[in-house]
């Protein structure tokens, strides 16, 4: 086992894997899961620094611990993803040269998320690794904005960490000018903006004004201008599919004024796989929200799942405390969590994945590899935990201080679940 205090590891099976499963340890400042999927090992993991006072001492100790596990659970240099949440924005640059300086030509896509970790640290890092399995993985890092992996037969790319470049001020033409770098970007690689499939949209006093409006409005308007021009997933939703589709996506709030954006794309020529935007049955589909909610819609899906055969992965968007349309629970920190879990429950079961022409696809909360849990207040921090730990169990989950979308709501949690047809 990796040099680390001893784990407490856990083989999650449910009705609707079979044989298949997803493994989940955690430690003393580390939770990871192991999915094997398609003969290839997935390593989702998130570390908390457990020692050092200075950015160098936590960054090292939280870096060396997911060496540790990568190495025993996948293989060297296989992180190919990370999300690393500072407490302060001015870290920065700091902490990118410490990335450098560690992984050197293996430097996974990063986000730097100006949002503090809940324990209290400088920062805390989520990471993804893809590596060992019977199939064979290739890992291009084309820079530290942008790596792809593929294996048999898909391509997934990981485009990290992109800001506006324009001299612009307001929240509509910053948030227009960094989905036009985004598809720049992707476009380098010879990627289309339409396959993206999941966005992260970090955006600095989200519920603030921007003139006679809030600041999440303006975003959502310049996200509805922007994906106007393109049909996502077009060759891979299922045949005679006629709803709208959109990435999933999350929206929430940072520290600072500015927006910061990072995406998953998706690209494949096979036929056997299919994207399926998903909506939940509790809550209205989000880009048919009233005009009460802004003068354009948020375009995201409650989540997308990706079909191939047997199997599905499942990526979450932000969920809230939100049923139909309205906000549930105001004040309660707790009540909200467990709402909020409701929902995606609700989401990602068997029920609604059937609903959605995918039968035998659903799962359960313990299908669930991964979780953000994003907190507007940190005196909510325990009681939020508490929760989460309660009802997902053994899971790799980060818990960072962040406002939500609107003033009420005190928690919005996003994941990545897998699924199996029973054999």
């Amino acid at each position: 086992m990796p040099t680390y205090p001893a784990a407490t590891c856990i083989s999650v099976r449910t009705p609707l894997w079979g044989s298949k499963m997803i493994r989940k340890c955690s430690s003393a400042g580390i939770g990871y899961s192991v999915v094997e999927l398609q003969d290839v090992r997935h390593v989702y993991a998130a570390a908390v620094p457990r020692a050092g006072q200075t950015l160098h001492q936590q960054a090292y100790d939280a870096l060396k611990t997911l060496e540790a596990v990568i190495q025993e659970e996948s293989t060297k240099g296989s992180i190919v993803h990370q999300a690393v949440f500072l407490s302060d924005a001015r870290l920065t640059e700091e902490c990118r040269q410490i990335m450098r300086d560690f992984y050197g030509d293996e430097l996974p896509a990063t986000t730097y998320v100006p949002q503090h970790p809940c324990e209290g640290k400088l920062l805390a890092i989520e990471a993804l690794g893809v590596g060992r399995g019977f199939g064979e993985v290739q890992i291009h890092r084309h820079s530290h904005h942008l790596v792809i992996t593929r294996h048999n037969g898909v391509s997934w790319i990981h485009l990290a960490h992109v800001q506006p470049n324009t001299d612009a001020t307001s929240v509509y033409e910053r948030s227009f000018n960094a989905f036009q770098r985004m598809q720049t970007l992707l476009s380098q690689v010879g990627v289309h903006f339409e396959q993206v499939i999941r966005t992260w949209l970090y955006l600095g006093d989200i519920v603030g004004l921007e003139g006679d409006t809030q600041r999440y409005k303006e975003l959502n308007r310049a996200r509805s201008d922007f994906y106007q021009q393109f049909r996502f997933a077009r060759d891979l939703v299922l045949p005679g599919f006629r709803g709208e589709v959109y990435p999933a996506s999350t929206g929430i709030g940072a520290d600072g004024r500015d927006i910061l954006m990072s995406c998953i794309a998706f690209a494949t020529e096979r036929s056997d796989i299919r994207a399926v935007p998903l909506e939940n049955p509790r809550q209205v589909s989000a880009y048919q929200y009233s005009a009460k909610y802004g003068l354009k819609s948020p375009k995201f899906c409650r989540a997308m799942a990706l079909s191939c055969g047997p199997f599905a992965t499942i990526l979450i968007s932000g969920t809230a405390s939100i049923t139909g349309s309205e906000t549930r629970h105001i004040g309660d920190p707790q009540a909200q969590t467990h709402e909020t879990l409701d929902n995606i429950q609700a989401l990602i079961s068997e029920e609604n994945l059937a609903r959605h022409g995918m039968p035998g696809l659903g799962t359960s909360l313990e299908g669930l590899a991964l979780a953000r849990v994003y907190i507007k207040r940190p005196e909510d921090y325990p009681v939020v935990r508490q929760v989460c730990e309660r009802r997902l169990g053994e899971l790799p989950t980060i818990y960072a201080i962040a406002d939500v979308c609107r003033p009420e709501l005190l928690v919005e949690i996003e994941g990545i679940a897998f699924s199996a047809r029973k054999a």
